[in-house]
C-alpha cells in the first residue's frame, strides 16, 4: 500500500507540474522550490535543482512579472505567445524531471506526456485570454487571470494533500479542454479575420480621403 501511495503522490505530482506550467510555469517552479527549500516538500532527485537559491530567487522574480504582465489586456497575449517557446519545453522537463534523474523509458514517457499535458492548458489559455482581450474593458481580463492564479495554488495545494482530488479534477479538466479547444481556436480565428477586415476597410477609407 505505502508503494502504491507513493506512485499516487509522483503521478500526481508530475500532473500537477504539467498542468500548472501551461498556465503559470514560475508560480510552480517558485512553491515547488520554496516546498523543498523548507524541508515542507520531499522533491524527487530530478527535482532538487528547483530548491536551490538562485532558482527560487529567478522564479520569484518572473512570477512577480508575469503577475503583473498577465493583467494588462493585450500584454498578456504577447507574453502568453513569447512563452509557448518555453512553458511546453519547460513543463516536459518538470515532469520529467518527477519521475527521477536518470534517463529512462518512464521519463521519456512523461515527458512527452507532460509536454502534451502542458500544450493544452497553455493553447487554451492563450485562446481564452485572445478572445476576452477583444472585450475594451479590463475587469473581464482581470477575472480571468485572477481565476487562473487560484486555480493553480488550488491544483499545487489538491495536488500534495490530496492527489486522487487532484487527478479526478485534472481529468474533468482534460475532457472540458478537449471539447473547448476547437471552438476557442474557430472564435480567435473569427477575431483576427475581423480586426484584418476592419483594417483594410480603414486603409480604403483613408485612401479614398487622400484621393484628390
Amino acid at each position: 500500500m505505502a508503494i502504491d501511495l507513493q506512485a499516487l503522490h509522483v503521478v500526481a505530482l508530475t500532473s500537477l507540474l504539467a498542468w500548472a506550467s501551461g498556465i503559470r510555469l514560475y508560480l510552480v517552479i517558485f512553491a515547488m522550490g520554496v516546498g523543498g527549500y523548507t524541508g515542507y516538500i520531499d522533491l524527487p532527485a530530478g527535482l532538487e535543482v528547483l530548491q536551490h537559491p538562485w532558482v527560487i530567487g529567478a522564479a520569484g522574480v518572473l512570477l512577480v512579472m508575469e503577475f503583473v504582465v498577465d493583467k494588462v489586456p493585450g500584454l498578456d497575449s504577447v507574453w502568453d505567445s513569447f512563452h509557448t517557446l518555453i512553458r511546453i519545453p519547460a513543463g516536459a522537463l518538470l515532469a520529467a524531471g518527477a519521475t527521477g534523474d536518470t534517463l529512462s523509458a518512464v521519463t521519456v514517457a512523461a515527458g512527452l506526456l507532460g509536454g502534451t499535458i502542458t500544450a493544452g492548458t497553455h493553447f487554451t489559455k492563450a485562446g481564452s485570454r485572445a478572445i476576452i482581450n477583444a472585450s475594451p474593458e479590463p475587469f473581464s481580463n482581470w477575472a480571468a487571470s485572477f481565476t487562473e492564479d487560484g486555480l493553480v495554488v488550488t491544483g499545487i495545494w489538491l495536488a500534495l494533500l490530496y492527489p486522487l482530488v487532484f487527478l479526478a479534477a485534472l481529468a474533468v479538466f482534460t475532457a472540458l479542454v478537449i471539447w473547448l479547444m476547437p471552438k476557442l481556436w474557430r472564435g480567435v480565428a473569427a477575431m483576427w479575420r475581423l480586426l484584418r477586415t476592419r483594417t483594410m476597410i480603414a486603409r480604403a477609407t483613408r485612401r479614398e480621403e487622400q484621393t484628390p
